[in-house]
């Protein structure tokens, strides 16, 4: 299923990806477990699973994916579609995607049950088009100030039992 106008940087970048950050709509990107097979992303979403808001709804997104420290090496668009459940396509990758799932509990097949049984959605990421990002290095700085978040508290001095004394 690989498409042959892939950019052999978003095709290498894949083989190796484990997370990909994923965004639908304009939206942030969201850190996605996920699983390279034929050329294209797997991501399961859903009850028990990670939460990608809109991702099963959407026809497209765009997908950014990091090296080992955590740099951007590329970001291109994805066409997105759905495995559905009880379907050939489902019964042949479904299995493949729950057999790296990281800490899952019980069997594949178990696994793939569930994912069916509880509306979990098995989306798919294939490359549509050129890389928006990843051949050049950009010219600024691509950081962006934290999302607001409820984990978020005060910072505190921390508990001593005695005094320090300075010398």
């Amino acid at each position: 299923m690989s498409d042959e106008r892939n950019s052999p940087l978003v095709d290498e970048a894949m083989k190796k990806a484990s997370v990909a950050w994923v965004a639908v709509g304009g939206g942030p990107s969201l850190a996605l477990w996920c699983v390279p097979l034929e050329g294209v992303l797997f991501v399961v979403s859903g009850p028990g699973e990670q939460s990608a808001p809109g991702l099963a709804e959407t026809d497209e997104a765009q997908v950014t994916l990091r090296g080992d420290h955590g740099g951007r090496i590329v970001t291109w668009p994805a066409r997105v579609t759905r495995v559905v459940p009880g379907t050939g396509e489902w019964d042949t990758l479904a299995p493949l995607v729950g057999a790296k799932r990281l800490n899952a509990r019980g069997a594949t097949a178990d696994l793939v049950a569930r994912w069916a049984a509880d509306g979990c959605v098995l989306a798919r990421l294939a490359p549509a088009g050129q890389p928006a990002h990843g051949t050049e290095l950009p010219a600024a700085s691509l950081a962006e100030p934290p999302r607001p978040s409820p984990a978020v508290r005060v910072t505190r001095r921390p508990f001593r039992l005695h005094r320090v004394r300075r010398r």
